[in-house]
């Protein structure tokens, strides 16, 4: 039961580290101000972010299955 925990929480963290890096990475490509347009209310830019999120999340899924 312990070695399920531990290993629900390395993925779990694992997942975070790959959308922060997927987030910067999208910064430096896209030249676009992610955070000014969410905090002006943008729904294209909350659009792409979710998108990002949902496709790093469908591949690490993925690669844990």
């Amino acid at each position: 039961m312990g070695y399920e925990i531990l290993e629900t929480l390395i993925y779990g963290l694992f997942g975070i580290i790959c959308m922060f890096a997927a987030t910067f990475l999208i910064d430096l490509v896209v030249p676009y101000d992610f955070p000014k347009e969410i905090k002006e209310k943008n729904p294209a830019a909350g659009f792409m972010l979710a998108g990002i999120y949902i496709s790093v999340a469908i591949i690490i899924r993925t690669v844990i299955m």
